[in-house]
């Protein structure tokens, strides 16, 4: 059969910003859009190679479907083929995300139930990348190689100190400093307000003290003298006033 076409596309990571776009187990690739168009019928398929970055160069085509490479096979043959989908899916006249996750199907690694497997890669590599075309008579068409694309390294607890870290005399110093400095601003504001409080109190006791301190003289009034009985009252003792008629005649003397 005659040797698939060698197509000017690279596969790569998105340039951009993504949230988990290299994790210590998958990654994301962009979309081939517009890629193969001319060489692809509405019946054949675009597979995915995955292969360590070493050995790419010693990855064969498989002449059929039935010998595509497994994902069980990646430890020993170090290299498989993933994400088999239809050509269509990828014209430019197709509606579909932007980005593939190569590693994303957690249910299907060591189960031998699905096929073809996008398992979660078992090592930070670093992996290569190409799509290749699969008509009925085998591949049509293929991409070059990505650059390597290493993943994310998870740390090993080994590594990490449970020992608290060590401040230098420098750091002990400064941080000495600040809290004097601290303490002695919290007590310049405690005295200010005292003394304030204690200002308040004092000028209010002063207050008080001058208004006990006054004295008033009410104006003197002199007693009131006695009034002469109106006639016909009968004499009565002092103060008592007129409270029946009287007999014609002047009171006896007291």
């Amino acid at each position: 059969p005659a040797p698939p076409a060698l197509l000017p596309y690279v596969p790569r990571v998105p340039p951009a910003a993504l949230p988990g776009k290299l994790t210590a187990t998958t990654f994301a690739l962009e979309r081939p859009c517009c890629v193969f168009d001319r060489h692809a019928n509405a019946s054949d398929t675009v597979w995915l190679a995955v292969a360590f970055a070493n050995a790419s160069a010693a990855f064969r085509n498989p002449p059929s479907r039935a010998d595509v490479p497994p994902y069980e096979q990646l430890p020993t043959a170090h290299s498989y083929m993933t994400l088999e989908t239809a050509a269509a899916t990828y014209a430019c006249s197709a509606s579909s995300p932007a980005v593939l996750r190569v590693g994303g199907d957690t249910l299907c690694g060591g189960q031998g139930g699905r096929d073809p497997c996008n398992g979660p890669l078992p090592s930070p590599g670093p992996y290569r990348v190409k799509f290749l075309v699969m008509g009925c008579h085998g591949p049509k068409a293929e991409t070059r190689w990505s650059d390597p694309i290493l993943l994310r390294r998870a740390g090993s607890p080994s590594t990490i100190d449970p020992a608290p870290v060590r401040h230098g005399s420098d750091v002990v110093v400064i941080a000495s400093i600040l809290a004097s400095l601290g303490a002695v601003l919290a007590a310049a504001v405690l005295c200010a307000t005292g003394a304030e409080a204690w200002g308040s109190l004092c000028h209010r006791d002063s207050g008080t003290g001058a208004f006990a301190r006054r004295s008033y003289r009410t104006h003197h009034i002199p007693p009131a003298l006695p009034q002469p009985l109106p006639p016909g009252c009968r004499c009565s003792p002092p103060g008592l006033g007129c409270f029946a008629p009287r007999p014609p005649g002047p009171c006896p003397a007291k």
